[in-house]
């Protein structure tokens, strides 16, 4: 199965949850001052931390998607599985700023986080598995070591959720900026091995 469709879908529904999290943002209707726009601001920056997550995954959603040839149902069922996730995003996101970053809206973006990169590493490993012993998306990642980190952060951000909002929001920001750091493990193995043809 061709996985144009999956990657299109794909880019549709990330764009789609971009866009709800900015209509989040309420426009301060009949005050035109800088003022206003203070109370504005705790949904603002739980805005920017969500759109840094979203884009780090489509960045490398794009990325693991053109190691692959072809994609079965077991990748489609868990790349839909992923998407659910993340399309729970902007309902966190707007929860946390609209309360300040109370310790329960940690709480449940923490875990909506998790359950992103475990369904994430799910699809990296059917995508693996499918494509047998010389998979390319297998050489590219290696160790993983992002990989393997994120979810015991995000664990530790949950955990610390419960006593201290400012110190679980740090570590939701460290992990999205650990990600930030682009990542060219994907590109440089298909490079390499087309140099190789």
């Amino acid at each position: 199965m061709n996985k144009t469709r999956l990657e299109a879908f794909s880019d549709g529904v990330l764009a789609i949850i971009i866009t709800i999290m900015v209509l989040e943002i309420k426009i301060p209707h009949h005050d035109a001052t800088f003022e206003a726009l203070l109370k504005v601001i705790p949904v603002f920056v739980s805005y920017v931390l969500s759109f840094i997550y979203i884009g780090i995954y489509w960045n490398n959603h794009h990325h693991m998607m053109h190691s692959v040839k072809n994609v079965n149902g077991k990748i489609l069922w868990a790349n839909l599985h992923l998407l659910f996730w993340l399309s729970l995003v902007p309902f966190a996101t707007g929860w946390m700023g609209e309360n300040n970053f109370a310790k329960s809206t940690l709480t449940l973006y923490g875990i909506i986080l998790l359950m992103a990169g475990i369904a994430y590493w799910i699809l990296q490993s059917l995508i693996i598995a499918s494509q047998g012993e010389n998979s390319i998306l297998r050489k590219a990642i290696g160790k993983d070591f992002k990989g393997l980190s994120s979810s015991p952060f995000y664990i530790l951000g949950i955990a610390l959720s419960f006593y201290n909002a400012w110190l679980s929001g740090a570590v939701y920001l460290f992990v999205a900026l650990m990600w930030l750091v682009p990542d060219k493990r994907i590109e440089r193995t298909i490079a390499h091995m087309e140099d190789q043809d």
